[in-house]
């Protein structure tokens, strides 16, 4: 695909055909505008076909800033207002998908099938005119007197407006691997000091007992606390253990304040509470009130028998002595254990396994209204690029409609 016109060969392009790429090209589309979607991908939708399983957990059934991390909440409130969960759901009814609410308050389409998402954005593409180009890397964007020239080793075209839709670097094998953020900053913008992966498992040292219980989950709490001792973040949520440390939605939510917190001291630490069903001070009572009980015994009341014996394990303690033989140290340690044993995250699994990235172009780049960039004319930014990254659930795929919507609807005004 080689450009010779004089004129622009595209109203606009979408430099990445991901959840937002795709979003913006519809909206685009249907707004008159002759569109051009170019993706580095063989097969389009990689995220969106791994998201939830397999199921593609596409919105949540309340979303609020407080559900994301980067930039400012006033900012990305005017973003989310503008295309609601609501709207999310009427659209993909609109094409055929409709959407079944879980107890987690996860919204998936009621056929389990992340495919049905995907063919659904497809298939919009193909009624509002789109053209999908892939694989067709995108290798750079050159801001020209009238429009820009993208090009890639497959040729260039030129386009009135281009809409950067690239990702961040997680799940590289899906094509987001950072190129996107060279691409952006050749075109004016920044990218945030901090870009790490988000939404990603934790490793622990590999004798660590908790790796021996690879495959058992708990609800636990985790806290995040600066040197001082100050709570930094917390989640109550389903943790897995694993045969490199620890995943599920706990883990995965608190990983970006874990990395957030030790990127500013690192002396930062990871805490879990195992047994948030119960206070310290209740379970240092019924240790206390036990008698010829052992600690082990107690512990089953709450918890597994593996997990109980490798809590006995990490304090230290004799767990099949009578608790009325318990030192009061050894009952303390047992208690830190329980309730707030210090994680010893060696770090994390890298973008292969994170599910977002955590950083990006900063909101203030951009005019939220429209998407569009204030360094570039011509040019906007959605998606995962931008300094937003959301809790597990659903909040990450929302923000993908919502400023693929904005981008998408205003790309006719944004020249």
């Amino acid at each position: 695909m080689t450009s010779n016109s004089n004129s622009s060969d595209y109203d606009v392009t979408v430099v990445g055909g991901g959840a937002a790429g795709l979003f913006a090209a519809i909206f685009a589309g249907r707004a008159g505008q002759r569109v051009l979607v170019l993706d580095g991908a063989k097969k389009l939708g990689a995220k969106i076909l791994v998201a939830g399983g397999g199921r593609c957990n596409v919105t949540h059934h309340a979303v609020d800033p407080a559900d994301y991390a980067g930039d400012k909440p006033n900012r990305i409130r005017k973003v989310l207002r503008r295309f609601d969960v609501t709207n999310t759901i009427d659209f993909f009814r609109e094409q055929g998908v409709e959407l079944k609410r879980e107890e987690t308050g996860k919204l998936f389409p009621v056929t389990d099938k992340a495919r049905s998402v995907l063919d659904a954005l497809l298939s919009a593409c193909n009624q509002a005119g789109v053209t999908l180009a892939h694989p067709q890397r995108v290798e750079a964007v050159e801001r020209r007197e009238e429009g820009f020239l993208i090009s890639g080793d497959w040729g260039s075209v030129s386009a009135d407006r281009v809409i950067l839709a690239t990702g961040g670097r997680a799940l590289p094998k899906s094509g987001s691997d950072g190129h996107g953020y060279a691409i952006a900053e050749s075109l004016g913008h920044r990218i945030s000091d901090r870009v790490f992966p988000a939404l990603v498992p934790l490793i622990l040292p590999g004798e660590h007992p908790l790796r021996e219980l690879s495959g058992v989950s708990f609800d636990g709490t985790l806290t995040v606390r600066a040197p001082g001792g100050k709570i930094l973040h917390h989640t109550t949520h389903s943790i897995l253990c694993t045969h490199f440390g620890l995943s599920g939605p706990g883990i995965l939510d608190i990983s970006r304040h874990w990395r957030d917190g030790i990127e500013d001291d690192a002396g930062t630490t990871l805490d879990v509470d195992f047994m948030p069903q119960v206070t310290q001070k209740d379970l240092d009572q019924a240790l206390q009130r036990a008698g010829s009980k052992t600690p082990r015994t107690i512990l089953r009341q709450w918890l597994s028998d593996r997990m109980s014996d490798t809590l006995i394990a990490l304090s230290g303690i004799d767990g099949q002595s009578p608790c009325a033989q318990l030192a009061k140290n050894d009952r303390k340690n047992l208690l830190l254990a329980c309730k707030h044993y210090v994680l010893p995250v060696q770090g994390d699994r890298g973008y292969t396994y994170a599910e977002v990235t955590m950083g990006g172009v900063p909101l203030e780049e951009v005019d939220l209204k429209t998407m569009a960039s204030r360094k570039t004319p011509g040019l906007s930014l959605v998606g995962e690029i931008l300094d937003v990254d959301g809790r597990i659930g659903g909040f990450n795929f929302q923000w993908a409609w919502a400023t693929g919507f904005i981008a998408g609807s205003s790309a006719v005004f944004t020249s």
